[in-house]
């Protein structure tokens, strides 16, 4: 079978070097480029276009890593997140530990996700700035009609 036709290898990659990280009792941490459509973490702990996220069973809930994801739940300062990572974004799994693990470098399967992607995020975008203009509208016309008349006043009841 030619090369092209093959399906990605990262998920088979990142599913296996995980499965041995925590066999080793190790920390596995993902690099993920955050600024690809699709990628959905805090952004205020992304530095240089890159967040190291620790996938670890004890810091990490509802695990899934999918031929095209890995989502979880975690709590970034202690609040919690719903993480969604597509598995182009992945750059690389390694243990905290000792750095064993591996990279990976650009699979040309993933080039038309990408592509979707942006096309996609490009239409929500679109879209929730539509929903925000008419909800702008809506929040104005309701503050309108429902503003307090007089002073506000307290009873003391006894």
């Amino acid at each position: 079978m030619d090369m092209d036709k093959m399906t990605p290898r990262r998920p088979y990659l990142v599913r296996a070097f995980y499965e041995w990280l925590v066999d080793n009792e190790l920390t596995p941490h993902l690099v993920v480029e955050a600024n690809l459509p699709g990628v959905r973490v805090p952004l205020e702990f992304v530095q240089d276009g890159q967040i190291i996220l620790n996938v670890a069973p004890r810091a990490v809930g509802n695990l899934e890593i999918s031929n095209d994801t890995i989502m979880f739940n975690a709590r970034f300062s202690g609040r919690p997140h719903s993480v969604i990572v597509p598995m182009y974004a992945v750059q690389a799994i390694y243990a905290r530990e000792n750095g064993a693990g591996t990279m990976f470098e650009p699979e040309d399967g993933y080039a038309a996700e990408m592509e979707a992607g942006i096309a996609e995020e490009q239409v929500s975008s679109l879209t929730s700035v539509g929903k925000q203009e008419s909800e702008i509208e809506t929040n104005q016309t309701i503050s309108d009609d429902t503003k307090p008349k007089g002073r506000p006043s307290l009873k003391i009841v006894k």
